[in-house]
């Protein structure tokens, strides 16, 4: 049997259409900002996961958790991330947005 394979972006589409699926997704906010900064200062280090890895002295699948939101790294683990990617870790708070509005 063959299967229909349907674009990401129509899965998407419809998915945000489930006031429950655009609460969980929402409530995943931060990891999806923590790992896209961790991919982005990687790749704007133009090194490989293996790279990093070396540098912080663990191992690729320990950098491939970190960036698939995978893991809840430490202060210290993201400060090792920085140095091994040539960044900067900067920690910062934001007001929360007001709820119903």
């Amino acid at each position: 049997m063959k299967r229909k394979m349907i674009p990401v972006e129509e899965l998407f589409a419809e998915w945000r259409r489930d006031p429950k699926y655009v609460h969980e997704y929402g409530a995943l906010e931060e990891e999806f900002a923590l790992a896209g900064a961790l991919i982005d200062a990687r790749s704007s280090a133009r090194l490989t996961q293996a790279d990093v890895a070396r540098r912080m002295r663990t191992s690729q699948q320990t950098v491939a958790r970190l960036e698939g939101g995978r893991a809840n790294p430490s202060v210290n683990t993201l400060r090792r991330f920085a140095k091994a990617t040539g960044t900067r870790l900067k920690i910062a708070f934001e007001p929360a947005k007001a709820r119903g509005r």
